[in-house]
């Protein structure tokens, strides 16, 4: 694997992914195009979880389902290849992380759905382009990620706590960074949290349970957004058979616009 800088196009990216070339945070990567959080069952579990997805559209709204065995998504990113487009995977096993790989060739079952599901990281762009600074970019980190005391509504075997991102915000831009990200609800639209982190069970707000921590300057609050890594939590407090994920922070980056999902 190389360092070279990511390009700039979906398609050029997901190639560079599959070959090798690079790996990393996908945030701020390919700007003003959506990326998707990542969740592939076996399809016994398929319809319980695309019930929970149902019932729980803020950590985890669908943006594209692939039908069982298929690799492409079809409709969002047309030549891709689930297995090898995103930058890490996370594979559990009865509720247990048994491997963190950079490819799903040699684990690929013909009975597998997978779960496409919006993405924060699709509306930053948004977000700075009001001129709302994003710490995490800054500092070239991923986004801190925290496991909350916010329950989701269970669905079959699918249950557990919701998971949220979390981004320092200027005291003065927190109605703006509102009404910014209300506008993508395909991608978690507003925040469901901001201020006291111990409010929504959080203990030590730079020690996230997923990502990395980042400073909280004077003038700041913590703003919290439904995560899309609540199925990785979910795996963990339910146990299914087998679940493979995306590693936090590394996104499949589709070919749609954030635009394309924006409401007015």
């Amino acid at each position: 694997m190389t360092t070279q800088t990511a390009a700039k196009n979906p398609r050029a990216i997901r190639k560079q992914i599959r070959t090798g070339e690079w790996r990393g945070v996908t945030s701020g990567v390919a700007p003003g195009y959506v990326q998707a959080n990542l969740a592939i069952l076996p399809k016994d579990l398929a319809f319980d979880f695309l019930l929970f997805c149902q019932r729980n559209p803020k950590p985890c709204p669908i943006l594209e389902v692939i039908d069982a065995g298929e690799v492409q998504a079809k409709i969002t990113a047309p030549t891709s290849d689930i297995r090898t487009d995103v930058p890490g995977y996370r594979i559990y096993r009865e509720g247990v992380l048994t491997a963190e790989v950079d490819s799903l060739v040699d684990h690929w079952q013909d009975d597998l759905v997978s779960f496409l599901l919006g993405c924060s990281f699709s509306f930053e762009t948004a977000m700075t382009d009001a001129g709302i600074p994003l710490r995490h970019q800054e500092m070239g980190s991923n986004v801190s990620m925290f496991i909350t005391n916010i329950p989701t509504t269970p669905a079959g075997v699918f249950s557990g706590p919701m998971v949220v991102s979390m981004r320092p915000i200027k005291r003065d831009q927190i109605v703006r960074a509102v009404q910014v990200t209300t506008r993508f609800p395909a991608t978690h639209g507003a925040p469901v949290h901001i201020g006291d982190p111990s409010a929504i069970g959080i203990k030590d707000i730079y020690q996230p349970d997923f990502g990395d921590s980042v400073e909280i300057k004077p003038g700041e609050e913590p703003v919290f957004w439904a995560c899309g890594v609540t199925p990785q939590a979910v795996a963990l407090n339910c146990k299914p058979s087998l679940m493979i994920t995306h590693a936090p922070g590394r996104m499949f980056i589709t070919d749609h616009r954030d635009a394309d999902y924006a409401v007015l």
